[in-house]
């Protein structure tokens, strides 16, 4: 195996595979409700599959490779989704939604280039939302505090199911701490990237890590972000503890979208200007598309987390190297 594989010691998955499959409901029924209470969403249905070409798929990092193909009956291709950051924009101008008002919708997508791991499948499903905000409210105080209504519907989530299964018995800091990514480096200039976030993480619990995407003082950005949805100024990550594989763990990147300002730096920082043929982006630069703030959260990604679980493909189904499948129904798990 070419990533990263680790069983905890002595580890035990805490629920059988029928009450595993049972609390896997109960979680995603939870957690959407409180959601779209928290941030006044509503669910609407999203694709699997947009044209080639036509600029609304999630270009991730640039370099990975969409999954494609041609239609019998159109002449054109297809491409399965990575995320649906740029439809969702389009969709709320589409649907007509106003500032206060967003949607949410269950994406599924491929990602054939990420590293499988305990916490990585090419197989990605979101809680991919999206709301409309007015010009005023894209400031660093407005995304603070969508951060925390996120959290504590994590936070409630957690409390129900542990209500659920006594056995789940982690708790979840409800308290984010805020930290950009230069104080993170600034804090721990001799670490890298995970183990910066490793080392903040596990001192405060729940950590938004802020300020994505552009070079920090040594050059390197903390992570990759695509230069078309996120404002770097603007966005972060939704960092967990998370205590079966004592390592700090993601759950939600998100932020406040690109304007016109923002866009139009963003994309010549990455010589990325010939996007700006498309729809969606001559969207933002003349003001059709509304300003949003949106992210996707994992929808796997919480239930192992919430369900304690130390691999990923003990609460979804995907393909996993052979080894990973030996490596772990020696331990006695099952990946599904």
């Amino acid at each position: 195996m070419a990533s990263k594989v680790v069983i905890p010691e002595n580890y035990e998955a805490k629920l059988s595979l029928r009450e595993t499959q049972h609390a896997i409901k109960h979680v995603k029924d939870t957690f959407q409700q409180a959601l779209s209470f928290a941030l006044t969403l509503d669910r609407v249905s999203a694709p699997l599959i947009v044209k080639s070409g036509s600029g609304i798929n999630d270009d991730l990092n640039g370099v990975e490779r969409k999954v494609e193909f041609s239609i019998k009956e159109i002449d054109t291709n297809a491409e399965v989704v990575q995320s649906l950051a740029k439809w969702k924009r389009m969709a709320l101008h589409r649907y007509g939604y106003q500032p206060g008002e967003g949607i949410y919708t269950d994406m599924e997508a491929i990602r054939r280039d990420d590293n499988v791991d305990n916490i990585h499948s090419i197989f990605v499903d979101q809680w991919d939302w999206e709301k409309v905000i007015t010009a005023d409210q894209r400031n660093v105080e407005f995304l603070k505090d969508t951060v925390r209504a996120i959290v504590k519907a994590i936070v409630y989530t957690k409390r129900q199911t542990s209500l659920r299964y006594p056995e789940i018995k982690n708790k979840i800091n409800e308290d984010v701490f805020f930290i950009t990514s230069q104080e993170l480096l600034d804090m721990y200039p001799d670490l890298d990237t995970k183990a910066r976030e490793r080392e903040i993480v596990k001192k405060y619990g729940t950590v938004f890590i802020m300020q994505i995407g552009a070079p920090l003082s040594n050059g390197e950005p903390h992570d990759g972000r695509a230069p078309d949805y996120d404002d770097w100024a603007l966005n972060g990550d939704i960092m967990i503890w998370n205590e079966v594989l004592q390592d700090a763990f993601e759950v939600s990147s998100m932020g406040i979208r690109v304007d016109a300002t923002s866009l139009t730096s963003q994309l010549k920082a990455k010589d990325a200007e010939d996007r700006l043929q498309y729809a969606y982006h001559k969207g933002i630069i003349d003001g059709t598309l509304p300003l949003t703030i949106g992210g996707g959260i994992g929808q796997s990604r919480l239930c192992m987390l919430l369900l304690e679980k130390a691999h990923i493909g003990e609460v979804q189904s995907s393909i996993w190297p052979e080894e990973m499948y030996k490596m772990f129904a020696d331990k006695g798990i099952t990946l599904l």
